[in-house]
């Protein structure tokens, strides 16, 4: 009887240390205390029990059961056990997130602005956030539609680099290149042995407006200025004089008859010397006794 009896002891503390390595394998510890909360998703993207749960990246919990609710068709209920310690601020909520390699992990959104916390037993509203398979997901029939595009593409990308016309453009394009390269050097040359002298042209230049400068800044401005006015005034004189006929050289300038008998004088004593040119006798006269003759009248 007494074989049997620690035959059943034994077998009860078996099960019960397999029990408690199998909670502890899954994450639960038997010898600690925790609280338990229930968060509501739409979908929970294939999320095991077991998995741990983080607030701010630490781990506060692990979740214990994952249950389909019948009654409210479209909503999974997750039950998480949180550490004892761990208080969940009102209007916190779950969080889902789906990894690169498939891998789903809760994350709990503390509210960290409310100052009243939720019970053990309340429920939390939860929601999935894909990350970058999501991205993908969206992505893919967007990529499904750009595939046909992308065939056209590499099509007319294959007859353009076909076409002999290309090959005589990349050719060119060397060719210009290469020129390109004979005037750069050609300009190095240029800037390296003339650049000297035109920068000592420039000096040279920026010298002599230096010394016009200077020059200018010695002129006497307002006694140039008086001779000028001086000079404009006398001019001024002259013009009224011309325009008037109080002297010889404004009535011949403003009195026309003037200007007429004068040219007539003029007509008239060029008349008088061409005529004494062709008949001087006229004008000239010779006698050898003339002298006598006037005598003896005057005798007489």
């Amino acid at each position: 009887m007494r074989k049997e009896i620690k035959i059943g002891l034994m077998g009860i503390v078996a099960i019960g240390l397999f029990i408690f390595g199998l909670n502890y394998l899954r994450g639960i510890s038997m010898l600690k205390s925790s609280r338990s909360y229930y968060v509501n998703f739409t979908n929970i993207n294939g999320l095991p029990t077991s998995s741990p749960v983080f607030a701010n990246g630490y781990k506060i919990g692990l979740v214990r059961d994952i249950q389909y609710n019948y009654k409210e068709l479209g909503s999974v209920t997750v039950e998480v056990e949180l550490d004892e310690e761990m208080r969940i601020p009102k209007g916190s909520k779950g969080e889902l997130v789906t990894e690169m390699l498939g891998t789903v992990k809760m994350n709990l959104i503390l509210n960290l602005e409310s100052q009243s916390y939720l019970q053990p037993g309340d429920t939390l509203d939860g929601f999935a956030n894909n990350g970058l398979m999501g991205v993908a997901e969206t992505m893919v029939p967007k990529v499904e539609q750009l595939l046909p595009k992308m065939d056209s593409i590499l099509s007319s990308l294959n007859k353009l680099l076909a076409d002999p016309a290309l090959t005589q453009t990349l050719h060119n394009a060397e060719q210009i290149t290469a020129n390109l390269n004979v005037t750069t050097h050609e300009l190095n040359k240029l800037m390296k042995n003339e650049l000297p002298t035109i920068t000592g042209n420039l000096t040279s230049i920026s010298e002599n407006i230096n010394t016009i400068t200077t020059n200018l800044k010695e002129v006497d401005y307002a006694s140039t200025m008086k001779r000028i006015d001086s000079t404009l005034a006398n001019i001024q004189t002259l013009t009224n004089k011309l325009n008037s006929k109080d002297n010889t050289i404004g009535l011949l300038f403003n009195d026309p008859t003037l200007y007429q008998n004068l040219s007539a004088t003029t007509a008239n004593a060029s008349s008088l010397l061409e005529d004494l040119k062709a008949h001087p006798k006229r004008y000239v006269h010779f006698s050898i006794f003339g002298k006598k003759d006037k005598l003896q009248s005057n005798t007489k």
